[in-house]
């Protein structure tokens, strides 16, 4: 699957948002693989970071100066947030831009799998813990749609939860994007 994923991402066309009035930001939504199933990896935010507060997120965050593209910073936060070095993942291609409703960032996002099992060591400034879900899991019912308003416009958005955690936002839209692609890709029929 992660070749075929891999090369999917890679031809496909990446829709992206070009605005500078949002601040440049990225992510990376790590897979794993553990008893010959995929598994996706959230961070859980603590209450004092500066944005999103207790939400669960994929790890990422604002690219920074010394960040020479937004793949580095989304390595950067990947290693800051959950003490996976850049060198333990591989990339395989990214996902459309997407955007925050609340905080002005436009987010790239970066797939990627990591070794498993791995020993995290989140910092704790940022990462209140870590979360691992099957995406079978994800998979079996239907997110729950929400209206969101948010500065008088009206946002249709999705919720996943799972085992008591809600994904919701830019981290679920962005899920919702990958979890698409991923029903493409298993449903395909040979020939």
């Amino acid at each position: 699957m992660k070749e075929i994923l891999r090369q999917y991402l890679a031809r496909r066309f990446k829709h992206r948002i070009s605005d500078p009035e949002r601040v440049p930001s990225a992510v990376v939504l790590p897979l794993l693989i553990k008893n010959g199933e995929y598994w996706i990896l959230f961070i859980k935010r603590t209450e004092t970071v500066e944005h999103h507060k207790g939400q669960i997120s994929f790890p990422g965050g604002r690219r920074e100066p010394e960040d020479s593209s937004l793949r580095d910073t989304a390595l950067r936060e990947l290693n800051e947030e959950t003490g996976i070095p850049s060198t333990a993942i591989e990339i395989l291609g990214e996902l459309d831009d997407s955007y925050t409703l609340t905080s002005n960032y436009v987010i790239s996002t970066f797939v990627g799998i990591i070794p498993t099992p791995y020993d995290y060591k989140p910092d704790s400034k940022e990462t209140a813990y870590i979360i691992e879900i099957p995406i079978s899991a994800l998979l079996k019912k239907d997110p729950l749609k929400e209206e969101t308003y948010t500065n008088d416009v009206s946002t249709d958005t999705v919720v996943y939860t799972y085992q008591n955690q809600v994904i919701w936002g830019a981290t679920a839209r962005i899920l919702k994007q990958f979890l698409e692609i991923w029903n493409l890709l298993t449903n395909r029929q040979p020939g």
